[in-house]
């Protein structure tokens, strides 16, 4: 593979023979089965999208603080058109990022949170009824209707 494709230390992209290879070579089978939940969380997860939201956050601010400084400083019509353009990109991007924290993200969170708090309480209810089940089980008298 040519020199300087890609950032510096990454991995470089495989093709698809080279993938087939690899799936049947049974070190990267034994790799894959002890890393299996991690690769499964970063497919599955919401990694991903934080990582991206990161990436657009941190370029949209820099790009907005960019086309700040630039146009106070240029006075120029073609480059006070490329400062504008730069300073509505990133007020746009860094903000538009925001909207989807506020819409998307947190609401997802908390729709997550709420689910696994009913699903305790349905496990302790269960539990419960459970423990209620085989205590009366072992009594002889007949179970009372409440």
């Amino acid at each position: 593979m040519a020199e300087g494709s890609g950032a510096k230390g990454a991995p470089h992209p495989f093709t698809d023979e080279e993938l087939d290879a690899g799936l049947n070579n049974p070190d990267v089978l034994v790799w894959m089965g002890e890393h299996l939940t991690e690769l499964r969380r970063s497919v599955y997860g919401q990694r991903l999208l934080y990582q991206s939201l990161a990436v657009g956050f941190v370029v949209g601010l820099a790009a907005h603080v960019g086309g700040y400084l630039l146009r106070s400083s240029v006075t120029t019509e073609p480059f006070g058109l490329v400062a504008d353009l730069l300073y509505s990109l990133g007020f746009a991007l860094w903000t538009g990022v925001v909207v989807v924290l506020l819409v998307q993200v947190v609401p997802e969170a908390k729709r997550r949170q709420i689910k696994r708090t009913l699903d305790a309480y349905e496990a302790t209810l269960r539990e419960k009824a459970r423990a209620g089940g085989d205590q009366a089980s072992g009594d002889d008298q007949a179970p009372t209707a409440r």
